[in-house]
């Protein structure tokens, strides 16, 4: 995994979800369409963000006809791993027990959580012993 993945503003964020859940190369109507209530942007808007997005690396552009269909050069977990271990050392000084504690008292999380963090625990335990 690439250490060094740029962390994304929420619009663009949001524009690589779809792509991600894609999984296959998508268009900018298929991006908007998508998109729905959630955004609602001129193509011309879209076009400027993905372009930013092909230049940042974290897509792939690719001209078919006249128009674009994009495709995400990072994976989804490349980016997940990437930033949740960057939020780990700048919010909590990598410790995972302040994480999930502040998790627990800001009730993000609740006592099923932790059963199941628990029971996803033991099973790595099981799985490296």
């Amino acid at each position: 995994m690439n250490n060094k993945i740029k962390r994304l503003p929420d619009a663009e964020l949001e524009i690589m979800l779809v792509i991600w859940r894609a999984e296959s190369w998508v268009s900018s109507s298929y991006i908007l369409n998508q998109l729905g209530d959630k955004r609602k942007w001129a193509l011309a808007t879209l076009m400027t963000v993905l372009s930013r997005l092909v230049e940042k690396g974290f897509l792939s552009c690719e001209k078919e006809g006249r128009s674009n269909r994009y495709l995400a050069a990072i994976s989804e977990t490349d980016y997940k791993e990437s930033e949740g271990k960057s939020t780990l050392e700048k919010l909590f000084g990598n410790s995972v027990q302040d994480m999930v504690m502040s998790l627990y008292n800001g009730k993000a999380i609740d006592k099923s959580d932790l059963a199941e963090l628990r029971e996803m625990l033991d099973r790595v335990d099981k799985e490296e012993s």
